[in-house]
């Protein structure tokens, strides 16, 4: 499969179409500011999006989701705690084909209790529960530093090294990176335990001290 990662919005938000390039079958991932971009890349490219996928509730990633999908005449699909409107629930385990391909949901509640991942055996999407350097806020309704500990690393660690990982906002020095490289570099996910995970939520949540990120900013941690 291939992907189409395309930039929007006022919050660096990364979207993205995961293709299964033989039947021109797609997912869209997110979509919470304008959906023109998404919609120019389906229609000059000839796909057909079968999903929308919402990686988890937050405006800045599914505020326009619906539309999209009306567009498309695409089944909405989130997680089944979600709080929004959509049209298939999902839960970790479940698998959704895209052509001939399989895609698994990851349940990884952390930084809100539906996020969710999406992996197709080589990309994880992994909305803001992973992002590259940090990982997403927990300080949010619904979030827990405990979940999120837990879905770093007895979930997205298990998988092999060389998973890509393509986050849901482009806060860090690449846009993505494998799996392996950023074991290595992310304090998140290189933290030996749940207190030095605890003391890599401190750091990124000190970060939004700098100047030129006001406090309101989720800027650079989701």
């Amino acid at each position: 499969m291939s992907v189409r990662q395309l930039k929007v919005g006022d919050m660096q938000n990364f979207v993205y179409l995961l293709v299964d390039d033989r039947s021109g079958e797609a997912m869209a991932i997110d979509s919470g500011w304008d959906i023109d971009p998404i919609v120019s890349t389906v229609r000059e490219e000839r796909l057909d999006v079968k999903f929308a996928v919402a990686t988890h509730h937050h405006s800045d990633h599914v505020a326009t989701l619906w539309q999209l999908a009306r567009v498309f005449d695409a089944k909405l699909v989130a997680h089944r705690s979600s709080p929004i409107s959509h049209d298939l629930d999902v839960d970790g385990g479940d698998i959704l084909r895209v052509g001939g391909r399989k895609v698994k949901i990851l349940h990884t509640p952390g930084h809100s209790e539906d996020s969710i991942c999406i992996y197709d055996g080589e990309n994880l999407f992994t909305g803001d529960t992973l992002l590259i350097g940090s990982s997403g806020r927990t300080d949010f309704e619904g979030g827990s530093p405990r979940n999120m500990y837990r879905s770093l690393h007895s979930l997205i660690l298990k998988l092999p090294p060389k998973t890509i990982i393509y986050p849901g906002h482009d806060y860090g020095r690449v846009p993505f990176r494998k799996l392996a490289e950023e074991r290595k570099a992310n304090p998140a996910l290189s933290a030996r335990n749940y207190s030095e995970f605890l003391g890599s939520l401190e750091l990124g949540s000190a970060t939004l001290s700098r100047p030129g990120l006001g406090s309101g900013s989720s800027a650079p941690w989701g």
